[in-house]
C-alpha cells in the first residue's frame, strides 16, 4: 500500500517500518514515455538466434563501476524472442533521439520488467546458458522476507527480480504538504499505479481512515487502452479520488492500493513486504 501522511512531519514511506539500505526513491522514480527502436527478437533472428526456454540474454552497458566492471544484467531469452514481449533496442524517446542520461545511443527497453534490466548505453549482447554473473544480477535487486537482515542474507537463495509487482504511489498531496486544501469535507488525492508483466490496472482503492472504509478512484489510462491485448499494458494509470475528511482533523494519513488484471493486490501494510533493500515495495 502506498502511504502519504500530511499535516505533520514523518519519515519516508520506505523507512516507515525500519531502515533499508538503498536509495529512497519514494514516488519520483517512475515515468511514462514513448520509445522507438528495433525489436530485439527481429535483431536476434537476423543473427541466427533460435529461442529456447533455458537461455538468457546478457545485456552489457558501457558504464563502469569504480573497479572498471561494466554494468550488466540479463533477461530470459524466451522473453527477448517473444514478439509479444515487446523488448526493443531503443534509440528514440518521446519522438527525440535518446539523451545521454537516458542511454544514448541505444538502450534496451524491457517493458513490464524492473528498471535494472533496461540497460542503458548498451554496448554488448550475449546469448548464454547462464544468467549474467554481474553484481547487479546476482547480489542486488532481489527480495527477501521481512526477517532477513544483512547478517543473514544469502543472495544465492533468491531469483533476480524480473517482472514488477503491482504498485501505486500518491503524488498529491505530498508528505511535505502541511496545509491541505479541503473542499466540502473532502481531500483530492492524485497518483499513479502500475503493474509488471503487461498486466492492466483495473482498480485503485484509497482510504483516509486506515482501511476502515475505501473509496474507488477514477482512473485515467492511455487512449485506446481498451483495445490493447492482455499482457501488453505497459503504461502507468493515473488516478484521482475524493476522500472524506472529518471536520477539524489536523493530521491525515492516506493509503492507496492498486489491483491489476490478474487480481494481484498491494498488501495494506509495509511491514508485510519490507525487505532489507527496499525493492519491489
Amino acid at each position: 500500500v502506498a502511504v502519504v501522511m500530511c499535516g505533520g512531519n514523518r519519515r519516508s514511506e520506505m523507512n516507515a517500518v525500519k531502515e533499508v539500505k538503498g536509495l529512497s526513491w519514494s514516488s519520483a522514480a517512475c515515468g511514462n514515455a514513448v520509445w522507438e527502436g528495433v525489436r530485439l527478437c527481429d535483431f536476434l533472428k537476423a543473427m541466427g538466434v533460435q529461442s529456447d526456454e533455458k537461455s538468457h540474454v546478457i545485456l552489457e552497458g558501457y558504464d563502469r563501476d569504480p573497479t572498471y566492471t561494466p554494468f550488466a544484467a540479463s533477461i530470459p531469452l524466451s522473453k527477448a524472442m517473444d514478439p509479444r514481449g515487446d523488448v526493443i533496442l531503443a534509440y528514440e524517446m518521446n519522438g527525440k533521439t535518446l539523451t545521454r542520461d537516458h542511454g544514448f545511443p541505444v538502450r534496451c527497453i524491457v517493458p513490464g520488467v524492473v528498471g535494472a534490466r533496461n540497460v542503458k548505453w548498451l554496448g554488448k549482447i550475449t546469448i548464454s546458458k547462464n544468467e549474467s554473473d554481474s553484481h547487479w544480477q546476482q547480489n542486488d535487486y532481489k527480495s527477501f522476507n521481512p526477517s532477513v537482515d544483512w547478517d543473514t542474507v544469502d543472495f544465492k537463495t533468491a531469483p533476480a527480480i524480473q517482472n514488477m509487482p503491482v504498485t501505486s504511489a500518491i503524488c498529491s498531496p505530498s508528505p511535505n504538504d502541511h496545509e491541505l486544501k479541503i473542499v466540502d469535507d473532502h481531500l483530492e488525492v492524485k497518483g499513479y499505479a502500475y503493474s509488471g508483466g503487461g498486466n492492466k490496472i483495473i482498480r485503485v482503492d484509497v482510504t483516509s481512515d486506515e482501511g476502515k472504509t475505501w473509496i474507488t478512484a477514477d482512473l485515467e489510462q492511455m487512449p485506446d487502452s481498451e483495445n490493447v491485448s492482455a499482457g501488453r499494458h505497459y503504461a502507468w494509470t493515473l488516478f484521482t479520488a475524493r476522500v472524506p475528511i472529518k471536520k477539524g482533523q489536523k493530521f491525515v494519513e492516506v493509503w492507496s492500493k492498486a489491483v491489476d488484471s490478474n487480481y494481484n493486490c498491494q498488501p495494506e501494510h509495509f511491514k508485510n513486504i519490507w525487505n532489507l533493500r527496499g525493492v519491489v515495495s
